[in-house]
C-alpha cells in the first residue's frame, strides 16, 4: 500500500439506527477512534439521524456521510436528499452507487457518475462503489462489469483534485456471510488500480481503494493485508462498535 493513502474503514449503518439509538452507537465509534493514529473512520447513518450524529461526532476524528444524494442541488424531487443538504448536516462523505441502490432503485452507470459529479462538485467525497453479481462473476464477467463501471465516473474524478475513494463490494457477498478470498479481492482492487493509472499515475496513486461485502472483525486483517487493498465498507459489522473497532484496529496494523 501507498504510504501516503491513510487506510478508510467506513461504516454503512443502512436503515438501522435512524433515531434515538444512532446517539450511543455513534459514541462508541468516536470512543474507539480516540484509539487510531493511522486509520480515518467514517460513519454513514440514515439521513434522519444525520443531525444527532453530527452533533455526537463532534471535535472527534471520525467523519460524517450520507448513504445517497440527488444529482441536482434542490428542486422538485419529492423525498431526495442533496448534496448541499448533507454539507449542512455535517457530512464530508457520501456513498454513491452502493449496489442495493443499483439493485432496488434501478440506477445505472451513468446515474452514478452523475451523482460522482454532484459530489464533488458540493464539497463532499465520494465513496463510488463498483461491484459484480454471482452470476457475472461465475461467468467469468467480473473485470468487464467493474471497469465498465469504473470508466463511467474515470473522467469525473480524474478532473478533480480530490481524493476519492472507490469500494468494490462484490454483490453477491453484500450481507450474505460470503466474502472473496484476499486473493479473489486483491485480483480486482489491482485491476482498478491498473485502470486508473491508465489515466494518470497520481490518480491511481491517491484514490483508495476500499473491499466492501460480509467484512467481520475475523476476516478483515487478511483482507487489508493485500496491497491494492486500502481499508473497508463495513455493513452489517459497523453496527456494533465493538466489531467495527476490531476491524478498524486490523487496519491500524496493516
Amino acid at each position: 500500500m501507498n504510504p501516503s493513502r491513510t487506510p478508510l474503514i467506513a461504516g454503512n449503518w443502512k436503515m438501522f439506527h435512524g433515531g434515538q439509538s444512532s446517539v450511543p452507537l455513534a459514541a462508541g465509534v468516536v470512543e474507539f477512534a480516540k484509539e487510531l493514529t493511522n486509520v480515518e473512520v467514517v460513519v454513514a447513518p440514515p439521513f434522519t439521524a444525520l443531525a444527532a450524529v453530527a452533533a455526537e461526532l463532534h471535535g472527534s476524528p471520525v467523519g460524517l456521510a450520507g448513504q445517497n444524494l440527488h444529482p441536482k442541488p434542490e428542486g422538485a424531487y419529492t423525498g431526495e436528499i442533496s448534496g448541499p443538504f448533507l454539507r449542512e448536516c455535517g457530512c464530508a462523505w457520501v456513498i454513491v452507487g452502493h449496489s442495493e441502490r443499483r439493485q432496488y432503485f434501478g440506477e445505472t452507470d451513468a446515474v452514478v457518475a452523475d451523482k460522482v459529479s454532484a459530489a464533488l462538485a458540493n464539497g463532499l467525497i465520494p465513496i463510488a462503489c463498483v461491484g459484480e453479481t454471482l452470476a457475472q462473476r461465475e461467468a467469468g464477467e467480473t473485470l468487464r462489469v467493474v471497469k465498465a463501471q469504473v470508466e463511467a465516473f474515470l473522467d469525473v474524478i480524474a478532473q478533480s483534485s480530490e481524493a476519492v475513494a472507490i469500494a468494490y463490494e462484490p454483490v453477491w457477498a453484500i450481507g450474505t456471510g460470503k466474502t472473496a478470498g484476499p486473493a479473489e479481492a486483491e485480483e480486482v482492487h489491482a485491476a482498478i488500480r491498473t485502470w486508473l493509472a491508465n489515466k494518470a499515475q497520481s490518480l491511481a496513486d491517491r484514490t483508495r481503494i476500499l473491499y466492501g461485502g460480509s467484512v467481520k472483525a475475523d476476516n478483515a486483517a487478511a483482507l487489508l493485508a493485500c496491497p491494492n487493498v486500502d481499508g473497508a465498507l463495513v455493513g452489517g459489522a459497523s453496527l456494533d462498535p465493538g466489531s467495527f473497532g476490531a476491524i478498524a484496529r486490523a487496519a491500524q496494523a496493516k
